[in-house]
């Protein structure tokens, strides 16, 4: 199924200044595909250019629709995209419920604004926020009403601008559950911009990472989490993002019992229905690798893979790049030393021992 016609595809390109851009990209039709990369590098100019707002030389696709190319250019309130700025662009004069009817007036014909409403609104945690006004709101209060605003108006895209920078951390702390709820109910796509990794372990699942106006890779977060040559997996507390379901749990040892492409995970937590997909954190620093299964050790969580890559980080480490036998992707972080004793190469089967797994989020997303 091609990108055109089930997604996004993008070529843009086109000089600003001194600044020169030319990037090619596609985005599946759920989930949420990131922007990353330093401030300056064309993140804002490319979601501008999808949203309309500003014009560059190339050819965009969204659901098989043509919204630019050589003859053809949509203007922004034909695109159907709905854009969350840095800043929450709410009406002062107007409560939280007046900001969110203005998005709702913009619903169109044949919905059911009622149901639509009440469900942002619990999503969202606004309840006892509808009679407030604006300047009321802390800072994740104001943004998750631009969030729900945004999308009372039924968009066929959304697009994040950075929509957590202007946020401290307690903020931050405190929208990002929201967006990890939101984020597996959306049914359209999403394209959030940012340069904060971690936001990116907790809310992608494809990431574009950017350079100087140059894609310089592309893939699943998996993929990209793990891959050496790319800016993630070269920083101190790199780490993965696998997605996992909950099969059970034993009670005796409060442990959440994980199915992980037909491997067993065990990971301390409570009780969740079985079948809830888990999005699953593993620091690079905690994967240790052995030639054969390991007998009598305290480590719960073995995994078989392949090395696919291995590059240098540092004088003493190495990053190593691993797949999983169902297709996902781990990172490893070993000393040279290690990989000399145990003479490892691209392409050997390995076992991949996870010493620390954590929750990235309440559930997996897209």
């Amino acid at each position: 199924m091609s990108a055109t016609r089930k997604g996004i595809e993008a070529r843009l390109s086109g000089r600003l200044g001194g600044f020169s851009l030319d990037v090619a990209f596609t985005a599946p039709a759920r989930g949420i595909t990131a922007l990353f990369g330093p401030s300056g590098c064309g993140k804002t100019t490319i979601l501008r250019s999808v949203a309309g707002l500003q014009r560059l030389s190339g050819r965009l696709v969204v659901e098989g629709e043509v919204w630019q190319d050589e003859q053809r250019f949509l203007p922004p309130h034909r695109r159907g995209a709905a854009y969350v700025f840095q800043e929450p662009s709410l009406f002062p004069h107007l409560d939280v419920r007046g900001n969110l009817d203005f998005g709702r007036r913009r619903l169109a014909s044949g919905t059911q604004p009622t149901a639509r409403f009440e469900e942002l609104v619990a999503l969202l945690g606004l309840e006892r926020l509808l009679a407030r006004r604006p300047q009321a709101l802390s800072g994740g209060e104001r943004q998750r009403v631009s969030l729900a605003r945004a999308l009372l108006a039924e968009p066929r895209l959304l697009l994040m601008d950075e929509p957590l920078s202007a946020l401290d951390q307690d903020a931050k702390d405190e929208i990002l559950p929201y967006l990890e709820t939101l984020h597996a109910r959306l049914s359209i796509p999403a394209i959030l911009v940012t340069h904060d990794r971690a936001e990116v372990e907790r809310l992608a699942d494809r990431v574009v990472v950017l350079e100087a106006g140059r894609v310089v890779g592309a893939g699943s977060i998996a993929e990209v989490l793990a891959d050496p040559a790319l800016p993630f997996a070269a920083r101190q507390g790199a780490a993965s993002v696998l997605r996992a379901s909950v099969v059970g749990h034993e009670d005796a040892d409060d442990l959440a019992v994980l199915d992980l492409g037909g491997h067993r995970l065990l990971i301390a937590g409570p009780e969740r229905p079985p079948g809830t997909p888990l999005r699953l954190r593993v620091r690079a620093a905690d994967v240790s690798l052995a030639l054969a299964a390991p007998q009598n050790t305290t480590i719960l969580n073995v995994l078989p893979a392949t090395i696919r890559r291995i590059l240098p980080v540092g004088p003493a480490e190495l990053d190593v790049s691993l797949e999983l036998r169902d297709g996902q992707f781990l990172a490893a972080r070993i000393t040279r030393r290690s990989a000399r004793l145990l003479e490892l190469s691209e392409g050997q089967t390995v076992q991949a021992q996870m010493k620390g797994v954590s929750l990235s989020g309440a559930v997996a997303g897209g």
